[in-house]
């Protein structure tokens, strides 16, 4: 079963990183070479066709879909299975010694966003509020797709609070995922881990990205579609059983139907299937300077109407649609 990691603080991470860039000759630290997947109970021969694939290590291998793997002449769908989970095992035991990866530095290229990313960051700290703050009392999950989470965003919204960075960070528990398949897998653990600890919110972001990538073209719309309308069924019963809030982050497609006299051709990705399993959803988009402007796309309580202002720091990406659960 997926497993996922607690956060580090901002100090511990740096400190981390400083230990990396020493060692950066020891490529070991960083990654699992496929091979290691023989100690754990897979065939040596079926270990050379993944290299003969092109697939030389454990975390190259995370990044694949079963129906890749199956593609690969001479592994059954069995095989895979047994393979997909060996590679796990070993990359949550990388992740635990490594903690988080070292920090990006932060460039002009992520002015350009809406605020949906910055929103997801001040909901992990604001959910951790007790309830006379009108937060959750509560720890946040957050599945990442695209890469675009950072720790020491985190540091900064906690100060704000008056909070601990470090216990808030604490109290986040982050998994990376690599595909659809892997990205519901990580449900199916979540759920076990929110049985034992008391979660108040879970993100997802974003919702739409991987299937984006996976699944190519008309010709697999169909299967796209309901392999994302089983995630989100997925994520709604997630909300029922444990009374929990999840928010979920989209991104938008160009509209060919939009025609010329339209401002703005633009909108949600994951059609019907995503709008009507979302309870409120929200627009972002860029407004003057640093400013971002919230409108209420639909929501069964809310007219239709550009409601929220707001200011945003150096750290944005992409025009998104927010959607909450």
């Amino acid at each position: 079963m997926p497993e996922m990691y607690a956060l580090k603080s901002e100090e511990q991470s740096q400190q981390l990183q400083l230990v990396e860039r020493e060692d950066i000759e020891d490529e070991e630290d960083l990654f699992e070479a496929i091979d290691k997947l023989i100690s754990h109970g897979i065939n040596a021969g079926d270990v050379k066709k993944l290299q003969d694939a092109g697939i030389y290590t454990c975390n190259g291998l995370m990044m694949q879909t079963k129906k890749n793997l199956t593609g690969i002449k001479g592994l059954s769908e069995a095989k895979v299975d047994k393979i997909c989970e060996a590679a796990e095992k070993i990359v949550v035991e990388l992740k635990r010694q490594q903690s988080l990866k070292h920090l990006e530095n932060f460039g002009e290229q992520y002015i350009a966003g809406s605020g949906k990313t910055q929103l997801a960051h001040t909901l992990c700290v604001s959910t951790q509020l007790p309830t006379s703050m009108r937060g959750g009392n509560g720890k946040v999950a957050y599945i990442d797709t695209e890469g675009t989470f950072r720790p020491d965003r985190i540091v900064p919204i906690a100060e704000r609070f008056g909070m601990d960075a470090a216990a808030v960070l604490d109290n986040i528990i982050y998994a990376r995922a690599y595909t659809y398949e892997h990205q519901y897998n990580l449900l199916l653990g979540l759920a076990a881990k929110m049985a034992e600890e008391p979660f108040r919110l879970l993100i997802v972001d974003s919702v739409i990205a991987l299937f984006r990538v996976d699944f190519s073209g008309r010709g697999e719309l169909a299967e796209r579609q309901q392999k994302l309308a089983q995630m989100l069924s997925r994520l709604m019963k997630i909300a029922e059983e444990f009374n929990i809030a999840i928010y979920l982050t989209n991104q938008v497609i160009a509209d060919p139907a939009g025609g010329v006299f339209v401002t703005d051709p633009k909108k949600p990705a994951g059609g019907h299937v995503l709008a009507h399993a979302s309870t409120i959803r929200l627009m972002f988009r860029k407004g003057k300077g640093e400013q971002r402007i919230c409108k209420v796309f639909d929501a069964p309580n809310l007219p239709e109407a550009e409601a929220i202002s707001f200011g945003v720091c150096f750290w944005l990406k992409s025009n998104i649609h927010p959607s909450i659960l």
